[in-house]
């Protein structure tokens, strides 16, 4: 049987929360929450309750910092998250992933789970991480927590009811001493899958003026240029830039050879009974993937990636637009972490049911002793 308890969360690297929002609808208390972008935490302190999120710099704190600030000793946090940027492992990002020092704040992530020794910790990253090109990274990060038996996957986002097949390497570590596997969500079936028309569906074009809409928070247009428009006007659900007549191309895209492929997302048109790619920060515009309006001749507003990503309508993004596009293109899909969550929390959960019958158990002996 289930505990009621909330179990205690400390979320690194938070960015404006999508990974606290999926927690807590698991049932966690985020007690402390915190990342080095102001607007981020501007973010994520506008929407969540209790102004938990601060800005800091996981280079310089340590493990007992925070525990002092939720008064808890070492090996009482039940749940240390995160998803440190890891840039030199993108896709975009050739040869560069054991020169960018951005990848040592993997490590100081995982400084921080040996100084705080929590019950269980959460560590989101691009796929890339997990493949080849980290094989090296990941083996000094397992011998950094070789405390924890570690359940490293690849999870597609679409799987856990969000329209877009973003797939990110995240590894859940269970503390030795806790004896209890962790057992990775069910994902849906691909029939099930969510489609970029359920999540857009009913939502009100943004004004043609530029202009914020005056009800729906980030719903704004980006400028495009009159022959991009032109351009985009003629690609069909689903099509890119190959399907732009001839005479109306770049230049470059006149000289390459189309059965050869091409960087086939630009000028990309989403499917409305389909997924999204993965959102990234160039989201609102089409020429750098497939972000246009499935319907519109026009890129998808922040409002709508966000709503792609699995963030609820409420969600204001503060900061200026390209922030506002940082935080969304960054977020762990609110959905994907909720399913990750509630299987953490089983976990958690079969723990302290355990503790307790032993506990029982012990009482009965001592009973029995005394009589």
């Amino acid at each position: 049987m289930g505990t009621k308890r909330k179990y205690r969360v400390i979320d690194s690297f938070c960015g404006a929360g999508g990974l606290s929002l999926g927690l807590q609808k698991a049932g966690f208390e985020i007690k402390l929450a915190f990342d080095n972008n102001e607007w981020a935490v501007k973010s994520y302190n506008n929407f969540f309750e209790g102004n938990h999120c601060k800005q800091l710099d996981i280079t310089k704190i340590s493990g007992n910092q925070l525990l002092r600030e939720l008064g808890l000793e070492e090996g009482e946090l039940d749940l240390f998250a995160g998803g440190p940027p890891c840039q030199g492992f993108s896709r975009q990002k050739k040869g560069a992933e054991n020169g960018d020092e951005r990848n040592n704040l993997v490590l100081d992530y995982a400084r921080l789970v040996t100084q705080l020794s929590p019950k269980v910790f959460l560590l989101e990253n691009v796929d890339m991480l997990g493949l080849k090109r980290g094989e090296e990274f990941l083996k000094k990060i397992k011998r950094r927590l070789s405390n924890y038996n570690l359940y490293p996957n690849f999870y597609n986002s679409a799987d856990y009811g969000v329209p877009q097949t973003r797939v990110r390497f995240i590894t859940i570590g269970v503390r030795k001493d806790i004896e209890i596997p962790f057992e990775i969500p069910k994902p849906i079936s691909r029939e099930k899958w969510k489609t970029i028309g359920d999540v857009l569906s009913g939502l009100p074009e943004p004004p043609v003026d530029y202009s914020p809409h005056p009800s729906i928070f980030n719903h704004q247009l980006a400028k495009i240029s009159e022959i991009n428009t032109i351009r985009f006007s003629h690609v069909p659900q689903g099509g890119g830039w190959k399907d732009i007549p001839f005479d109306l191309r770049l230049e470059c895209h006149k000289i390459i050879d189309t059965s050869k492929g091409g960087w086939p997302d630009v000028y990309g048109r989403l499917d409305w009974n389909g997924q999204c790619p993965t959102i990234t920060g160039g989201f609102d515009s089409f020429t750098r993937g497939r972000f246009g309006h499935p319907k519109e001749n026009r890129a998808i507003t922040a409002r709508e990636a966000a709503l792609i990503q699995g963030f609820p309508l409420n969600f204001e993004f503060i900061g200026n637009r390209g922030e506002v596009r940082k935080q969304i293109g960054n977020a762990v899909p609110p959905p994907l972490a909720k399913e990750i969550g509630l299987a953490i929390k089983k976990i958690l959960d079969n723990t302290n049911q355990s503790k307790l019958e032993k506990s029982l158990v012990s009482s009965i002996k001592s009973e029995k002793v005394l009589t």
